[in-house]
């Protein structure tokens, strides 16, 4: 038996990490049966696909494979990059895996304004089906999804923490609805059980050929949100978001087999998972489509915090420029607000919504980055398991590896029909990552640092013979072996030094969690170093950090580098730079204590 806070755990997962997947039969089916007639074979070849689909890629992929890797609990993307680079030798293998990580990264931003357009459209097409509501237009129901879209994003900034704890109830309600729903239209037509066979599913790609395979680019639309099951372990644990899905599958495989009898009965049904509740109770069809809009908000929300949280990480793994981040909670540090990425992805979900206006045709758009994500991660798995020299779990991540790319080179097919969306949004992050992570290290090498050596000869002897300001000076550096120009042309070109001075090094570590700082001893007199290690994704007070070392500043001085550069590309990249916080900005560090010295750089 499960303890009561098991259970709590159990229902907190299932409004945070499954509201995406919770809220595709809304539209896979319906979009499928589009597609192919359905027929008898056709409905029990795709249910047994589906099931499938959801055994091979959720389960095995991420609920069992994915979640058997991890640093201190925490998945995702970049954790999978961290777990793999000290296992690898070569640079190029390094420069790889690297490049795998940026184009992870990018899609899941394709994937994260697609979920939100796509599952609040769905839901709203259900209004359609309400007596006197048959002929709202398609426009009004854009309008209504946009609405809905503005009032959620806009309330990013005021914080989820006072409304999180009733997503999971909602879910839970919402999955008891579907598998409830499914089951009764399973007892009017059982031989649809028969699809849990792999027969069905081989016999419909044979007889189909290359239609039956592009078909799998919709199918994949069952899974979706798979990956939130490995990216967001680090919330909750691995235990209970493994036995939320147990939960999840059942009432995701009751429901759709519960739409195939459906549609086994009723051929000519359209938005089946509406339609057929309408024909079951139409007493409880409002109530139904009221849950399925708060379910797919819950959905959306999920996927914008976890934007959050990979925007997060790209900014202190040194992926992504530093941008403003606010903390939206004061009990949970995690709870974070990033303004810029907020409003880019409202831009893109209404321009997609308003675009595309009907969520069969925003189906074609979605699959290509949920796919290259799934690859992605099978790859990277499958590297660390041959490294690790696990053969068993090797071999079979080698075949769920393949079967990610069978539903990547289907998904291809819709490129042309919108699936280039999915590429035009993923190519804004990926070119921001490429242009600043190569500007960062062109910059470090236009900068060159004074060796330690160097400037510790230098500093002594200015130290002994020039009047010393009283209190204490702060100096940031990443790596304290290598001073940066501004320190060296604050204290020897204009002769600024404090009767304490010291340098101060924030370190990433490689682990995600841990907060630990301490002097590492004084470099001459009156000049200390004093180093922060936290883990790369932890979000910190710095400012407590020092005082809680006793550290009382009179000032903080930090670099800004003024780039000049005739190259387009450094253009951007300066661009970028002016444009977003300085470090100390973002470590929201006391403003009346800031001082910037202003480098001029030329690229």
């Amino acid at each position: 038996m499960l303890d009561k806070n098991a259970m709590k755990s159990i229902i907190k997962s299932l409004g945070l990490v499954f509201g995406d997947i919770g809220t595709s039969p809304i539209y896979t089916l319906t979009v499928i049966f589009l597609l192919t007639p359905p027929t008898m074979s056709h409905v029990m070849g795709i249910l047994s696909l589906i099931i499938w689909t959801l055994i091979i890629i959720v389960t095995i992929e991420y609920a069992w494979l994915a979640m058997s890797l991890g640093q201190k609990g925490e998945g995702g993307t970049i954790v999978l990059q961290q777990l793999i680079i000290p296992m690898l030798k070569s640079g190029r293998q390094i420069s790889f895996v690297t490049l795998l990580t940026f184009i992870g990264i990018s899609l899941l931003f394709g994937d994260g304004v697609i979920t939100p357009a796509i599952s609040i459209l769905s839901a709203v097409e259900g209004l359609k089906l309400i007596p006197g509501l048959e002929g709202t237009s398609i426009n009004t129901l854009v309008i209504i999804a946009a609405i809905i879209a503005i009032l959620l994003f806009a309330f990013q900034k005021k914080g989820t923490e006072k409304v999180a704890w009733v997503f999971g109830p909602v879910m839970v309600l919402w999955f008891i609805s579907l598998a409830f729903s499914g089951l009764i239209n399973i007892i009017d037509y059982p031989t649809v059980l028969l699809s849990f066979s792999p027969y069905y599913a081989i016999t419909y790609l044979a007889q189909n050929g290359i239609t039956g395979f592009f078909l799998l680019s919709q199918v994949i639309l069952c899974a979706t949100g798979g990956e939130a099951l490995y990216a967001d372990m680090g919330h909750l644990g691995k235990l209970p978001i493994i036995r939320a899905w147990y939960f999840v599958l059942i009432a995701l495989l009751l429901n759709y087999l519960g739409q195939g009898s459906y549609i086994i009965q009723h051929p000519d049904a359209h938005n089946v998972l509406f339609e057929m509740i309408f024909r079951e109770a139409s007493i409880f069809y409002i109530p139904f489509l009221i849950l399925s809009i708060l379910a797919t908000v819950i959905a959306s929300q999920a996927m914008i915090s976890g934007m959050f949280s990979i925007v997060y990480q790209g900014i202190t793994t040194h992926i992504l420029p530093m941008l403003k981040v606010d903390y939206t909670s004061s009990e949970l540090m995690s709870q974070i607000y990033i303004d810029s990425a907020n409003w880019f992805l409202l831009g893109s979900v209404l321009v997609v919504m308003f675009i595309f206006k009907q969520s069969y045709l925003l189906a074609e758009a979605y699959g290509l980055a949920v796919t290259g994500t799934m690859t992605l991660t099978g790859i990277m798995m499958t590297w660390i398991f041959y490294l690790k020299g696990n053969r068993l779990k090797t071999i079979i991540s080698l075949i769920v590896t393949f079967v990610d790319m069978a539903f990547l080179v289907s998904s291809l097919h819709k490129i042309p029909f919108g699936g280039y969306w999915s590429i035009v949004l993923a190519i804004i992050p990926f070119s921001i990552i490429m242009i600043y992570t190569s500007g960062q290290a062109r910059l470090y090498r236009a900068l060159s640092p004074m060796e330690l050596d160097l400037f510790l000869n230098e500093y002594n002897n200015l130290y002994n013979n020039v009047c010393k300001i009283k209190g204490t000076a702060l100096f940031f550096a990443r790596d304290v072996r290598k001073i940066p120009p501004y320190i060296v042309n604050t204290m020897f070109k204009n002769n600024i030094i404090y009767e304490e001075n010291i340098i101060v090094s924030i370190i990433r570590m490689d682990n995600p969690f841990g907060v630990s700082g301490s002097f590492k001893g004084y470099l001459g007199d009156g000049l200390r170093v004093y180093e922060i290690y936290l883990g790369y994704l932890e979000v910190v007070d710095v400012e407590k950090i020092l005082k809680e070392s006793g550290i009382e500043e009179k000032t903080i001085f930090y670099g800004l580098e003024d780039i000049v550069s005739d190259n387009v590309i450094w253009r951007i990249y300066s661009a970028i730079k002016r444009n977003t916080p300085a470090f100390v900005q973002f470590y929201k560090l006391p403003s009346h204590k800031l001082h910037g010295i202003i480098s001029r750089i030329e690229m």
